[in-house]
Protein backbone atom coordinates (compact mmCIF):
# COMPACT_ATOMS: atom_id res chain seq x y z
CA UNK A 1 0.00 0.00 0.00
CA UNK A 2 1.18 3.55 -0.67
CA UNK A 3 2.51 5.77 2.10
CA UNK A 4 -0.11 8.40 1.25
CA UNK A 5 -2.05 9.86 4.15
CA UNK A 6 -5.42 8.21 4.80
CA UNK A 7 -8.63 10.13 4.21
CA UNK A 8 -12.02 8.61 4.96
CA UNK A 9 -15.10 9.42 2.91
CA UNK A 10 -18.81 8.80 3.26
CA UNK A 11 -19.53 6.84 0.04
CA UNK A 12 -23.13 8.07 -0.14
CA UNK A 13 -22.18 11.73 0.19
CA UNK A 14 -19.26 11.27 -2.18
CA UNK A 15 -21.61 9.82 -4.82
CA UNK A 16 -24.06 12.69 -4.34
CA UNK A 17 -21.41 15.43 -4.50
CA UNK A 18 -17.70 14.54 -4.54
CA UNK A 19 -16.44 18.10 -5.05
CA UNK A 20 -16.18 19.29 -1.41
CA UNK A 21 -14.11 16.24 -0.46
CA UNK A 22 -11.98 16.51 -3.60
CA UNK A 23 -11.31 20.18 -2.78
CA UNK A 24 -10.25 19.13 0.72
CA UNK A 25 -7.88 16.56 -0.76
CA UNK A 26 -6.32 19.08 -3.14
CA UNK A 27 -5.68 21.39 -0.19
CA UNK A 28 -4.64 18.92 2.50
CA UNK A 29 -3.56 15.70 0.79
CA UNK A 30 -3.53 15.78 -3.02
CA UNK A 31 -2.39 12.15 -2.93
CA UNK A 32 -4.48 10.23 -0.39
CA UNK A 33 -5.45 6.64 0.36
CA UNK A 34 -9.23 6.24 0.65
CA UNK A 35 -10.03 2.93 2.37
CA UNK A 36 -13.69 3.04 1.37
CA UNK A 37 -12.55 2.87 -2.28
CA UNK A 38 -9.56 0.62 -1.68
CA UNK A 39 -7.36 2.94 -3.70
CA UNK A 40 -4.97 5.87 -3.58
CA UNK A 41 -6.47 8.94 -5.23
CA UNK A 42 -4.55 11.59 -7.17
CA UNK A 43 -6.50 14.85 -6.94
CA UNK A 44 -4.09 17.47 -8.32
CA UNK A 45 -4.24 18.32 -12.01
CA UNK A 46 -0.46 18.54 -12.25
CA UNK A 47 0.07 15.11 -10.70
CA UNK A 48 -2.63 13.60 -12.92
CA UNK A 49 -1.35 15.22 -16.11
CA UNK A 50 2.17 13.93 -15.51
CA UNK A 51 1.13 10.48 -14.32
CA UNK A 52 -1.26 9.90 -17.24
CA UNK A 53 1.71 10.02 -19.59
CA UNK A 54 3.99 7.78 -17.47
CA UNK A 55 2.60 4.48 -18.74
CA UNK A 56 5.65 2.57 -17.51
CA UNK A 57 4.56 3.44 -13.95
CA UNK A 58 0.85 4.25 -14.08
CA UNK A 59 -0.21 1.35 -16.23
CA UNK A 60 -3.61 0.92 -17.84
CA UNK A 61 -2.93 -2.81 -18.08
CA UNK A 62 -4.89 -4.22 -15.15
CA UNK A 63 -5.35 -8.00 -15.45
CA UNK A 64 -7.35 -8.11 -12.22
CA UNK A 65 -9.34 -4.95 -12.92
CA UNK A 66 -13.12 -4.97 -13.16
CA UNK A 67 -13.14 -3.83 -16.78
CA UNK A 68 -10.91 -6.70 -17.90
CA UNK A 69 -12.87 -9.26 -15.92
CA UNK A 70 -16.31 -8.08 -16.99
CA UNK A 71 -15.86 -6.66 -20.50
CA UNK A 72 -12.73 -8.27 -21.92
CA UNK A 73 -9.26 -6.89 -22.57
CA UNK A 74 -9.89 -3.76 -24.64
CA UNK A 75 -7.47 -1.11 -25.85
CA UNK A 76 -8.22 1.15 -22.88
CA UNK A 77 -6.57 -1.43 -20.64
CA UNK A 78 -3.47 -1.81 -22.80
CA UNK A 79 -0.34 0.32 -23.01
CA UNK A 80 2.34 1.09 -25.55
CA UNK A 81 2.30 -0.66 -28.91
CA UNK A 82 -0.48 -3.07 -27.87
CA UNK A 83 -2.73 -0.05 -27.28
CA UNK A 84 -1.63 1.76 -30.42
CA UNK A 85 -2.21 -1.24 -32.71
CA UNK A 86 -5.86 -1.43 -31.74
CA UNK A 87 -6.29 2.34 -31.66
CA UNK A 88 -4.94 2.60 -35.23
CA UNK A 89 -7.25 -0.20 -36.37
CA UNK A 90 -10.44 1.51 -35.22
CA UNK A 91 -9.37 5.12 -35.85
CA UNK A 92 -10.72 5.22 -39.44
CA UNK A 93 -14.24 4.88 -38.00
CA UNK A 94 -13.96 7.88 -35.65
CA UNK A 95 -11.34 10.15 -37.26
CA UNK A 96 -12.21 13.85 -37.61
CA UNK A 97 -12.50 13.35 -41.37
CA UNK A 98 -14.90 10.41 -41.07
CA UNK A 99 -16.99 12.18 -38.44
CA UNK A 100 -17.37 15.25 -40.65
CA UNK A 101 -17.90 13.42 -43.94
CA UNK A 102 -19.96 10.47 -42.79
CA UNK A 103 -21.38 10.55 -39.27
CA UNK A 104 -22.52 14.14 -38.72
CA UNK A 105 -25.30 13.90 -41.34
CA UNK A 106 -26.53 10.70 -39.71
CA UNK A 107 -26.43 12.36 -36.29
CA UNK A 108 -28.55 15.20 -37.67
CA UNK A 109 -31.09 12.79 -39.15
CA UNK A 110 -31.41 11.02 -35.79
CA UNK A 111 -31.92 14.32 -33.96
CA UNK A 112 -34.55 15.56 -36.40
CA UNK A 113 -36.50 12.30 -36.29
CA UNK A 114 -36.57 12.17 -32.50
CA UNK A 115 -37.58 15.82 -32.16
CA UNK A 116 -40.33 15.36 -34.73
CA UNK A 117 -41.87 12.86 -32.33
CA UNK A 118 -42.01 15.32 -29.42
CA UNK A 119 -45.34 17.10 -29.08
CA UNK A 120 -45.01 20.90 -28.92
CA UNK A 121 -45.84 22.18 -25.46
CA UNK A 122 -45.37 18.76 -23.87
CA UNK A 123 -43.82 18.22 -20.48
CA UNK A 124 -41.07 15.65 -21.02
CA UNK A 125 -38.02 14.21 -19.35
CA UNK A 126 -35.35 15.52 -21.69
CA UNK A 127 -32.93 12.81 -20.60
CA UNK A 128 -35.37 10.00 -21.36
CA UNK A 129 -37.09 11.51 -24.39
CA UNK A 130 -34.20 13.08 -26.30
CA UNK A 131 -30.70 12.63 -24.87
CA UNK A 132 -31.02 8.88 -24.32
CA UNK A 133 -32.54 7.92 -27.70
CA UNK A 134 -30.33 10.37 -29.61
CA UNK A 135 -27.14 9.07 -28.02
CA UNK A 136 -28.31 5.50 -28.53
CA UNK A 137 -29.17 5.94 -32.20
CA UNK A 138 -25.87 7.67 -32.91
CA UNK A 139 -23.99 4.89 -31.16
CA UNK A 140 -25.86 2.23 -33.09
CA UNK A 141 -24.60 3.87 -36.28
CA UNK A 142 -21.01 4.24 -35.10
CA UNK A 143 -20.65 0.75 -33.65
CA UNK A 144 -22.44 -0.93 -36.54
CA UNK A 145 -24.96 -2.63 -34.23
CA UNK A 146 -27.99 -1.35 -36.13
CA UNK A 147 -29.84 -4.57 -35.32
CA UNK A 148 -30.80 -3.44 -31.81
CA UNK A 149 -32.92 -0.70 -30.27
CA UNK A 150 -31.61 2.41 -28.54
CA UNK A 151 -33.15 1.23 -25.25
CA UNK A 152 -31.05 -1.93 -25.37
CA UNK A 153 -27.96 0.15 -26.14
CA UNK A 154 -28.65 2.35 -23.13
CA UNK A 155 -29.36 -0.57 -20.78
CA UNK A 156 -26.20 -2.37 -21.85
CA UNK A 157 -24.11 0.77 -21.42
CA UNK A 158 -25.48 1.41 -17.93
CA UNK A 159 -25.05 -2.23 -16.98
CA UNK A 160 -21.36 -2.14 -17.90
CA UNK A 161 -20.77 1.30 -16.35
CA UNK A 162 -22.30 0.11 -13.07
CA UNK A 163 -20.33 -3.12 -13.29
CA UNK A 164 -16.89 -1.59 -13.71
CA UNK A 165 -17.59 0.89 -10.88
CA UNK A 166 -18.85 -1.91 -8.60
CA UNK A 167 -16.00 -1.67 -6.09
CA UNK A 168 -18.34 -2.84 -3.31
CA UNK A 169 -18.80 -6.15 -5.13
CA UNK A 170 -22.62 -6.11 -5.29
CA UNK A 171 -23.58 -9.44 -6.98
CA UNK A 172 -26.77 -7.98 -8.50
CA UNK A 173 -24.76 -5.23 -10.21
CA UNK A 174 -22.28 -7.78 -11.53
CA UNK A 175 -25.11 -9.96 -12.86
CA UNK A 176 -26.59 -7.03 -14.81
CA UNK A 177 -23.17 -6.36 -16.30
CA UNK A 178 -22.82 -9.98 -17.41
CA UNK A 179 -26.29 -9.82 -18.99
CA UNK A 180 -25.26 -6.68 -20.88
CA UNK A 181 -22.03 -8.15 -22.26
CA UNK A 182 -23.83 -11.34 -23.28
CA UNK A 183 -26.42 -9.29 -25.16
CA UNK A 184 -23.70 -7.41 -27.01
CA UNK A 185 -22.01 -10.65 -28.04
CA UNK A 186 -25.28 -11.91 -29.52
CA UNK A 187 -25.81 -8.62 -31.41
CA UNK A 188 -22.25 -8.79 -32.80
CA UNK A 189 -22.77 -12.40 -33.91
CA UNK A 190 -25.96 -11.38 -35.74
CA UNK A 191 -24.13 -8.61 -37.60
CA UNK A 192 -21.06 -10.59 -38.63
CA UNK A 193 -22.57 -11.99 -41.87
CA UNK A 194 -23.83 -8.52 -42.78
CA UNK A 195 -20.44 -6.92 -42.23
CA UNK A 196 -18.61 -9.67 -44.10
CA UNK A 197 -20.88 -9.17 -47.09
CA UNK A 198 -21.12 -5.37 -46.93
CA UNK A 199 -18.29 -3.87 -44.85
CA UNK A 200 -18.88 -0.29 -43.78
CA UNK A 201 -17.23 2.55 -41.83
CA UNK A 202 -18.56 1.51 -38.44
CA UNK A 203 -16.30 0.41 -35.61
CA UNK A 204 -17.32 -3.20 -36.12
CA UNK A 205 -16.75 -2.88 -39.87
CA UNK A 206 -13.27 -1.37 -39.72
CA UNK A 207 -12.04 -3.63 -36.92
CA UNK A 208 -13.15 -6.75 -38.77
CA UNK A 209 -11.54 -5.45 -41.97
CA UNK A 210 -8.27 -4.83 -40.09
CA UNK A 211 -7.98 -8.47 -39.11
CA UNK A 212 -8.17 -7.72 -35.40
CA UNK A 213 -8.70 -10.90 -33.33
CA UNK A 214 -12.38 -11.46 -32.60
CA UNK A 215 -11.81 -11.40 -28.85
CA UNK A 216 -10.40 -7.87 -29.15
CA UNK A 217 -13.18 -6.78 -31.53
CA UNK A 218 -15.77 -7.81 -28.96
CA UNK A 219 -13.92 -6.12 -26.11
CA UNK A 220 -13.54 -2.84 -28.01
CA UNK A 221 -17.18 -2.75 -29.12
CA UNK A 222 -18.13 -3.15 -25.45
CA UNK A 223 -15.73 -0.34 -24.55
CA UNK A 224 -17.34 1.93 -27.15
CA UNK A 225 -20.82 1.17 -25.83
CA UNK A 226 -19.91 1.62 -22.16
CA UNK A 227 -18.60 5.15 -22.73
CA UNK A 228 -20.23 6.11 -26.01
CA UNK A 229 -23.77 6.00 -24.67
CA UNK A 230 -23.51 6.98 -21.03
CA UNK A 231 -21.24 10.01 -21.30
CA UNK A 232 -22.82 11.74 -24.35
CA UNK A 233 -26.31 11.14 -22.95
CA UNK A 234 -25.40 12.83 -19.69
CA UNK A 235 -23.36 15.57 -21.35
CA UNK A 236 -26.19 16.55 -23.71
CA UNK A 237 -28.75 16.80 -20.91
CA UNK A 238 -26.22 18.36 -18.57
CA UNK A 239 -25.18 21.12 -20.97
CA UNK A 240 -28.84 21.95 -21.66
CA UNK A 241 -29.46 22.12 -17.91
CA UNK A 242 -26.37 24.27 -17.32
CA UNK A 243 -27.40 26.76 -20.01
CA UNK A 244 -31.01 26.96 -18.84
CA UNK A 245 -29.92 27.60 -15.25
CA UNK A 246 -27.35 30.23 -16.31
CA UNK A 247 -29.38 32.52 -18.58
CA UNK A 248 -26.65 35.15 -18.85
CA UNK A 249 -24.25 32.49 -20.13
CA UNK A 250 -26.92 31.09 -22.44
CA UNK A 251 -27.42 34.52 -23.97
CA UNK A 252 -23.74 34.65 -24.93
CA UNK A 253 -24.19 31.41 -26.88
CA UNK A 254 -27.47 32.52 -28.45
CA UNK A 255 -25.83 35.72 -29.68
CA UNK A 256 -22.92 33.80 -31.15
CA UNK A 257 -20.36 35.36 -28.80
CA UNK A 258 -19.54 31.87 -27.56
CA UNK A 259 -19.80 28.67 -29.59
CA UNK A 260 -21.84 25.58 -28.72
CA UNK A 261 -18.53 23.72 -28.52
CA UNK A 262 -17.23 26.12 -25.88
CA UNK A 263 -20.41 25.63 -23.85
CA UNK A 264 -20.16 21.84 -24.07
CA UNK A 265 -16.47 21.73 -23.20
CA UNK A 266 -16.99 24.03 -20.20
CA UNK A 267 -19.76 21.74 -18.99
CA UNK A 268 -17.45 18.73 -19.44
CA UNK A 269 -14.87 20.52 -17.28
CA UNK A 270 -17.38 21.64 -14.66
CA UNK A 271 -19.25 18.33 -14.29
CA UNK A 272 -16.79 15.78 -15.63
CA UNK A 273 -18.86 12.91 -17.12
CA UNK A 274 -15.80 10.69 -16.68
CA UNK A 275 -14.69 11.61 -13.19
CA UNK A 276 -12.01 8.99 -12.69
CA UNK A 277 -9.69 6.62 -14.52
CA UNK A 278 -7.98 3.73 -12.68
CA UNK A 279 -4.32 2.78 -13.03
CA UNK A 280 -2.05 0.01 -11.74
CA UNK A 281 1.39 0.85 -10.36
CA UNK A 282 3.77 -1.15 -12.58
CA UNK A 283 6.94 -0.63 -10.51
CA UNK A 284 7.96 0.99 -7.22
CA UNK A 285 7.56 4.74 -7.52
CA UNK A 286 7.49 7.93 -5.49
CA UNK A 287 5.89 11.33 -5.95
CA UNK A 288 7.40 13.82 -3.53
CA UNK A 289 6.98 12.14 -0.09
CA UNK A 290 4.51 9.44 -1.19
CA UNK A 291 5.83 6.02 -2.20
CA UNK A 292 3.87 3.41 -4.17
CA UNK A 293 4.25 -0.36 -4.28
CA UNK A 294 4.00 -2.51 -7.40
CA UNK A 295 0.49 -3.59 -8.39
CA UNK A 296 -1.38 -1.27 -6.09
CA UNK A 297 -4.37 0.58 -7.53
CA UNK A 298 -4.60 4.34 -8.00
CA UNK A 299 -7.44 6.51 -9.25
CA UNK A 300 -6.68 9.54 -11.42
CA UNK A 301 -9.49 11.89 -10.39
CA UNK A 302 -10.29 13.81 -13.58
CA UNK A 303 -13.25 15.49 -11.88
CA UNK A 304 -10.85 16.96 -9.32
CA UNK A 305 -8.25 17.97 -11.92
CA UNK A 306 -10.91 19.93 -13.79
CA UNK A 307 -11.69 21.97 -10.68
CA UNK A 308 -8.11 22.53 -9.59
CA UNK A 309 -7.85 26.09 -8.30
CA UNK A 310 -4.27 26.34 -9.51
CA UNK A 311 -5.44 26.16 -13.12
CA UNK A 312 -9.06 27.35 -13.13
CA UNK A 313 -10.17 30.60 -11.54
CA UNK A 314 -13.57 30.25 -9.82
CA UNK A 315 -13.31 26.56 -10.64
CA UNK A 316 -16.67 25.63 -9.08
CA UNK A 317 -18.54 28.02 -11.38
CA UNK A 318 -19.92 27.32 -14.86
CA UNK A 319 -18.49 29.94 -17.23
CA UNK A 320 -18.74 29.45 -20.99
CA UNK A 321 -16.10 32.15 -21.57
CA UNK A 322 -13.47 30.14 -19.69
CA UNK A 323 -10.26 28.87 -21.31
CA UNK A 324 -10.68 25.10 -21.04
CA UNK A 325 -7.43 24.14 -22.75
CA UNK A 326 -6.18 22.56 -19.50
CA UNK A 327 -9.30 20.46 -19.02
CA UNK A 328 -8.78 16.70 -18.93
CA UNK A 329 -12.43 15.85 -19.59
CA UNK A 330 -11.38 13.55 -22.45
CA UNK A 331 -8.28 12.31 -20.66
CA UNK A 332 -4.71 13.09 -21.62
CA UNK A 333 -1.65 11.43 -23.06
CA UNK A 334 -1.81 8.21 -25.09
CA UNK A 335 -5.24 7.32 -23.73
CA UNK A 336 -6.94 10.51 -24.87
CA UNK A 337 -10.50 9.51 -25.78
CA UNK A 338 -10.61 8.10 -29.32
CA UNK A 339 -14.27 9.08 -29.60
CA UNK A 340 -13.73 12.74 -28.71
CA UNK A 341 -14.39 14.05 -32.24
CA UNK A 342 -17.58 12.02 -32.58
CA UNK A 343 -18.78 13.27 -29.18
CA UNK A 344 -18.09 16.89 -30.08
CA UNK A 345 -20.00 16.50 -33.35
CA UNK A 346 -22.95 14.77 -31.67
CA UNK A 347 -23.27 17.35 -28.93
CA UNK A 348 -21.89 20.66 -30.17
CA UNK A 349 -22.57 20.41 -33.92
CA UNK A 350 -25.93 18.65 -33.78
CA UNK A 351 -27.73 18.12 -30.46
CA UNK A 352 -27.39 21.53 -28.80
CA UNK A 353 -28.04 23.83 -31.79
CA UNK A 354 -30.86 21.60 -33.05
CA UNK A 355 -32.65 21.36 -29.70
CA UNK A 356 -32.56 25.10 -29.07
CA UNK A 357 -33.52 25.91 -32.66
CA UNK A 358 -36.56 23.65 -32.47
CA UNK A 359 -37.59 24.48 -28.88
CA UNK A 360 -36.91 28.19 -28.66
CA UNK A 361 -38.57 28.56 -25.25
CA UNK A 362 -37.39 25.36 -23.59
CA UNK A 363 -37.89 25.62 -19.83
CA UNK A 364 -37.07 23.44 -16.83
CA UNK A 365 -40.31 22.12 -15.32
CA UNK A 366 -40.92 22.94 -11.66
CA UNK A 367 -42.86 19.80 -10.74
CA UNK A 368 -39.83 17.54 -10.20
CA UNK A 369 -36.30 18.21 -8.90
CA UNK A 370 -33.34 17.71 -11.22
CA UNK A 371 -31.17 14.92 -9.83
CA UNK A 372 -27.44 14.50 -10.34
CA UNK A 373 -25.01 11.93 -8.99
CA UNK A 374 -21.86 9.88 -9.39
CA UNK A 375 -18.14 10.38 -8.92
CA UNK A 376 -16.51 7.83 -11.25
CA UNK A 377 -19.16 8.61 -13.88
CA UNK A 378 -21.11 11.75 -13.07
CA UNK A 379 -24.13 13.43 -14.58
CA UNK A 380 -27.82 14.20 -14.52
CA UNK A 381 -30.26 11.38 -13.83
CA UNK A 382 -33.26 13.26 -15.20
CA UNK A 383 -34.17 16.63 -16.71
CA UNK A 384 -37.87 17.59 -16.57
CA UNK A 385 -38.62 20.29 -19.16
CA UNK A 386 -41.50 21.91 -21.01
CA UNK A 387 -40.90 21.56 -24.72
CA UNK A 388 -42.20 24.91 -25.94
CA UNK A 389 -41.56 25.10 -29.67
Amino acid sequence: MSTAPRIDIDPVSFWQDPYPMLAKMRKEAPIAFVPQLGSTLLASRDDISISEKQIDVFSSHQPEGLMNKLMGHNMMRKDGEAHQVERRALFPAVSPRTVKAHWTAQFQAHADRIINGIEPGARIDFMRDFALPFSGECLKSITGLTNIGFAEMDAWSQGMIDGIANYAGDPAVEARCHAATAGIDVAIDDMLPVMQKNPDQSLLGVMLASGMPMQSVRANVKLAISGGQNEPRKAIAGTVWALLTHPDQFELVRRGDVSWLQAFEEYARWISPIGMSPRRIAKPWAIRDVSFETNERVFLMFGSANRDERHFDRADEFDVRRDVSKSVAFGAGPHFCAGAWASRAMIADVALPTVFARAKNLQIADDEPVRIGGWAFRGLLNLPVRWDA
